[in-house]
């Protein structure tokens, strides 16, 4: 059954109003993956040809060429990983440094298109990730599988290895079940089932933890203070990288000597920071601090509490922001933390940047997960609603919008929509749910 045409407007302060002409095929069954922000890299998997959208998406839209079974997302820097009740991969977006598995020289004009990962046919993925310049899967074995180009080692797969088209097994860690994997630009983070951490890359301020090597400072460094929009921080980042030499690297996946002994549950790399969970609630971040990230007056190097005190169920880490959902005793339910970097107001509340802080604006909503882009944020709720807020450039928080918003907003899929999966991208976003007819 074909619905009509959706059309939504919404006037931001500006005052330059923003419409998007949208159509959805609503079909029994079947998942389906939204998409919104910037798409000058193909990370929205949209075609170019559809009427109005330009590059760019500025509320929810359906990704088309995707099987209807997608049980998994994932959102990297600037291209997107979908996996499929089949155990396959589709990938789409940026793929300069070859993380769609294709060829780097494959026309750009088809970055946009999902294609599956060829390279995993003998493997049944569960779990797909991604960072900027490399992607990883999960096979029901537990083994990790990864492709793209770092030259910080971020691929695992030994020293003076930085790069891979084809998916390759990362050895040294056969014999661990791994069940969850976070990447920063270039760092990653591992987890078994039994609640060991690995960490491999670049290990520059402790953003892995202690892996056999005395912790350095990184060249990058920096005030945030200095930086007056999203852009110039990236260009400082930019900036820093290319003067980089000998960076500090573990090329091939070790244990984080400070949790040896905890059980860890969750991880999340941001940028250049880390944050990390253990069974008891307890909250770990490593890295640099350079916007109040690490969220603890504690500056020694390596993985070290957080200032919450509370028991933290969920977590995620932007480019210099970091969220959590923790408990709150005497409260109806969980609630959104969040501290660090907050330019364009991807914290969600007032208050002092370094010190976590309760997000406002969420009363009597059940926080599930969050997610965290460069400097915009996401909570998926127990209403299996997507809430968004931050900064709204190129329609990265799918209101219709390019403002900024300073508490979390509702986002409006137009349409009986049951969100499942919520992550944020560098500059843009995914959902994955079921359309309701």
């Amino acid at each position: 059954m074909m619905l009509h045409s959706l059309k939504r407007w919404r006037i931001p302060p500006s005052g330059i109003l923003i419409g998007l002409t949208r159509r959805w095929i609503c079909t029994d069954g079947g998942t389906t993956v939204m998409s919104f922000g910037d798409g000058s890299h193909g990370a929205l998997g949209l075609p170019m040809s559809i009427p109005g959208l330009g590059s760019d998406a500025y509320e929810p839209t359906p990704v088309p060429g995707l099987p209807r079974d997608v049980t998994g997302i994932a959102a990297g820097h600037f291209h997107s990983l979908a996996v499929t009740r089949e155990g396959h991969v589709y990938a789409w977006g940026r793929n300069t440094e070859g993380q769609l598995g294709r060829d780097r020289i494959s026309p750009r004009e088809t970055w946009n298109e999902p294609k599956r990962v060829e390279g995993l046919e003998k493997v049944r993925v569960r779990a797909a990730f991604a960072s900027g310049v490399v992607s990883a899967a999960l096979g029901e074995d537990g083994s990790l599988w990864v492709w793209g180009s770092s030259k910080r080692g971020q691929l695992g797969l030994g020293e003076g290895i930085t790069e891979t088209v084809v998916p390759t097994r990362v050895e040294t860690l056969l014999g661990e079940y791994i069940v969850k994997v976070s990447l920063g630009w270039g760092h990653a983070l591992a987890m078994t089932r039994s609640g060991k951490l690995f960490g491999w890359g670049y290990y520059a301020d402790g953003r892995i933890g202690k892996i056999g090597k005395e912790l350095e400072i990184s060249p990058l460094e920096s005030n945030s203070s200095e930086f007056k929009s999203v852009e110039a921080a990236e260009q400082s980042v930019l900036e820093a990288m290319e003067k980089e030499k000998d960076m500090p690297t573990i090329w091939n996946p070790g244990l984080v000597e400070e949790l040896q002994g905890l059980k860890v549950e969750d991880v999340a790399c941001g940028l250049d920071h880390s944050l990390v969970v253990c069974s008891d609630g307890t909250l770990f971040s490593g890295g640099s601090n350079a916007y109040g990230q690490l969220g603890r007056t504690n500056q020694d190097l390596g993985m070290q509490p957080v200032d919450i005190g509370l028991r933290t169920l969920n977590i995620a880490s932007g480019l210099g922001h970091s969220l959590a959902v923790c408990e709150v005793p005497s409260s109806e339910g969980p609630k959104v933390f969040s501290w660090g970097w907050n330019q364009s107001c991807q914290l969600g509340r007032r208050g002092p940047g370094h010190i976590p802080q309760q997000v406002e604006g969420l009363d009597g909503e059940i926080p599930k997960l969050v997610s965290a882009g460069r400097a915009h944020s996401l909570v998926l709720t127990a209403k299996n609603e997507v809430w968004a807020w931050g900064c709204g450039k190129n329609g990265r928080l799918g209101l219709c919008s390019s403002a900024d918003e300073s508490e979390p907003m509702l986002v409006d899929f137009s349409q009986g929509f049951e969100a499942w999966e919520a992550m944020a991208g560098l500059d843009h976003s995914l959902v994955l749910g079921k359309i309701i007819c």
